[in-house]
């Protein structure tokens, strides 16, 4: 006789010696007991978890002539042509290949008729999702009211695929996916019996391939023994199954967590050398990192996760050192990139590109860290005292403002001097010596208003915002700001200008090129051009903005830009353009989180650039108005 495979030979015959279905055993064997048995079930469950093979016990148990319910004999003459195949009251029906409406036809005609030798007529349809839309209606009368001596069992993988009138006729029975304890268990009771040693290693790796399923598992298991012989370790499963060792792939994940892209790297070589199919790698990779982030969120991952000790404490210690954030992130990162790879021509080059975009992204910092820092940055500010009263100068010209402090008696208010700038900085003994003594000042209670001194209007200054004064700009006239005598050349200074705005819009300064001379006088910047059509593109308002926000920015001073063509205003410009820039970076600075931040931080504004982004929204408002 040929050698029957593990799969057949350790094929369950009783109710005990199924593995993983607790529930529907207890649910079959006490409806045995009870007499309770429908005359329609339906097992429904993934591949190799015992449809059929539930099936074939609940007919020896409801033919058996000497065993007593719930578990068959299978000693008596039914039971043995069950077992043997032969019995003539069992109809086995493959409903993939007896899928019409004929077979059906001829099923009913057979059921008509009383059981040859048994006690019953037992009908097992398996893939009985398969059958056609006919063939179920056919099915439907006799499901419902079925002769008395017959019992139909169907088995399918795919449940959504029956109809809910044959599934409202059946009482449905779903196989749950083996767990790994106890599908190692069996395994290891198999090999036991085969008289073969297999190790730990080695069986959580057919069990981890099984997927739940015990056939699968039987399958492997016996190509593992035919290779192997008695001894079967985990380095030899790995080579006959083409699998990578658990230890690989979490080397390979705390090395991208590490942001070690060499090691990363070296992983996957070991890989592609086992011929792993890079499918299967990614499935592996990716489950792995799921698991990580599992452990990372779950106070007991080992009720969520149906794996092996060792792998589940390896687990916990990798997801123990890194954020939920930060390994939810590499997860996301993995699975758009690795889902790609395994589409792509040249998979290993998309995998290693993954890797390494994987390994150049930072860390996730949790909000509530930077909160706890905010917050720790505010309680250690202690602002000054003398803070308290704004200060209306620039600070660069503070040391020009007339200082008012009232003298003991004179008053109850004291206006106190604002800081010294970092160029009047002296150092603090000498301050202490020329200070008079300090008045004392009673707490302040309705304080009369002191006469404000405000000084000529000074030339803007480069830096908005002092270190200590946070004090709202200047409303602006709307005129251009007068630059006085200017030192600078632009003409010296114009290639650079130009190379300035190259880098940023290279047409704009492909326009400013062909431009013949430029003259910058008391603020205005004139560029004159020969030919209208070459300044044409520029004068367009929102050109001539985001242009006037250059020039600012690159000669650090106040600026209005026109264009000049002689005979010729095409190339007129709008002189509110320097003005809107200028109205945008005041309002900019006077924001309250800009003038919050000043405070908290004890900075200061440098110089504000409007942006793109906020170019479009100054350009609409003007549209609007």
């Amino acid at each position: 006789m040929s050698y029957l495979v593990l799969a057949r030979k350790s094929r369950p015959q009783t109710f005990a010696q199924v593995v993983g279905q607790k529930a529907v055993v207890r649910t079959l064997q006490n409806g045995l007991v009870q007499n309770r048995v429908p005359h329609a079930l339906i097992f429904s469950g993934v591949r190799g978890t015992g449809k059929t093979t539930l099936a074939r016990i609940m007919a020896k148990a409801l033919n058996c002539e000497k065993g007593e319910p719930p578990e068959p004999c299978n000693e008596c003459r039914s039971c043995k042509e069950i077992m043997a195949g032969s019995s003539v009251d069992l109809h086995e029906v493959d409903g993939a290949s007896n899928r019409g409406i004929q077979e059906i036809r001829e099923l009913k005609e057979n059921i008509r008729f009383m059981p040859t030798s048994s006690k019953f007529k037992i009908i097992i349809i398996d893939e009985v999702h398969m059958l056609t839309t006919e063939a179920f209606n056919a099915l439907l009368k006799t499901l419902e009211e079925p002769p008395e001596h017959v019992y139909f069992m169907f088995a399918t993988t795919e449940l959504h695929k029956v109809p809910v009138t044959i599934l409202s006729r059946c009482q449905r029975y779903e196989l749950k996916r083996v767990s790994h304890a106890e599908l190692s268990a069996h395994f290891a009771s198999l090999a036991e019996q085969e008289g073969i040693s297999i190790d730990e290693s080695a069986l959580n790796m057919v069990v981890r391939e099984a997927g739940g399923s015990v056939r699968d598992g039987l399958s492997l298991l016996d190509q593992v023994f035919s290779y192997c012989g008695d001894n079967v370790t985990g380095e030899e499963v790995a080579d006959v199954l083409g699998l990578v060792s658990h230890e690989v792939i979490a080397d390979l994940a705390r090395a991208l967590l590490a942001k070690d892209i060499a090691t990363a790297l070296d992983c996957l070589e070991k890989v592609y050398s086992y011929g792993m199919d890079i499918k299967r790698f990614i499935n592996e990779l990716l489950a792995w990192f799921r698991n990580l982030v599992v452990c990372s969120v779950s106070k007991d991952p080992a009720a969520l996760l149906d794996l092996p000790a060792d792998e589940l404490a390896l687990l916990q210690e990798v997801a123990g050192t890194h954020s939920s954030q930060t390994l939810f992130m590499m997860f996301n990162l993995l699975l758009e990139g690795l889902e790609k790879a395994a589409f792509s021509p040249r998979p290993r080059f998309a995998v290693e590109m993954t890797f390494i975009r994987a390994v150049q992204v930072d860390d996730v910092v949790p909000v509530t860290d930077l909160l706890t820092r905010l917050d720790d940055v505010l309680a250690g500010v202690a602002l000054p005292q003398q803070q308290v009263a704004r200060q209306t100068m620039p600070s660069q010209q503070s040391s020009q403002i007339p200082q008012q402090v009232s003298q003991p008696g004179q008053g109850r208010g004291t206006i106190m001097p604002p800081p010294p700038s970092s160029s009047q900085a002296v150092p603090s003994a000498e301050v202490e010596k020329k200070k008079e003594p300090e008045p004392v000042i009673p707490p302040p209670q309705e304080p009369p208003p002191v006469e404000e001194q405000r000084p000529p209007e000074p030339d803007p200054p480069e830096k908005l915002v002092g270190a200590t004064g946070r004090s709202p700009l200047p409303q602006d006239t709307g005129a251009p700001v007068s630059s006085g005598a200017h030192t600078k050349d632009v003409r010296k200074l114009w290639p650079g200008f130009v190379q300035y705005v190259q880098e940023r819009v290279q047409w704009m300064a492909a326009a400013l090129k062909s431009s013949s001379s430029v003259r910058l006088e008391n603020g205005v910047l004139t560029v004159n051009y020969d030919d209208s059509a070459d300044c044409m593109l520029l004068g367009n308002k929102e050109n001539l903005v985001q242009l006037t926000e250059y020039a600012m920015d690159y000669f650090q001073e106040e600026l209005e830009v026109t264009f000049k063509v002689p005979n010729s205003s095409a190339c007129a410009t709008d002189s509110n353009g320097a003005a809107a820039v200028r109205q945008e970076r005041k309002k900019l600075a006077n924001d309250a989180l800009v003038l919050a931040a000043v405070d908290i931080f004890s900075g200061q504004v440098g110089d504000i650039r409007v942006g793109a982004r906020f170019r479009g929204t100054l350009n609409e408002e003007k549209n609007d108005e």
